[in-house]
């Protein structure tokens, strides 16, 4: 049985990763603020340690 995370939460973790890394990709590219760009890889490492914590949680429940 699939755990009822993997439809909701994982998805959205890794859309908000991929979300940040296209605004930081955009900022870099248009010429944007360097401290705009510190604080967008500051939360995509962020999202991206959460998305991780989803992922684990969930292969977690789901072994049992």
């Amino acid at each position: 049985m699939v755990h009822w995370s993997v439809f909701l939460f994982i998805p959205l973790a890794l859309a908000l990763v991929a979300g940040v890394l296209f605004l930081g990709l955009f900022n870099f590219a248009s010429g944007g603020s360097p401290q705009r760009s510190q604080k967008l890889m500051q939360m995509r490492v962020l999202f991206q340690f959460l998305a991780i914590i989803i992922v684990m949680a969930t292969i977690f429940a789901m072994g049992r």
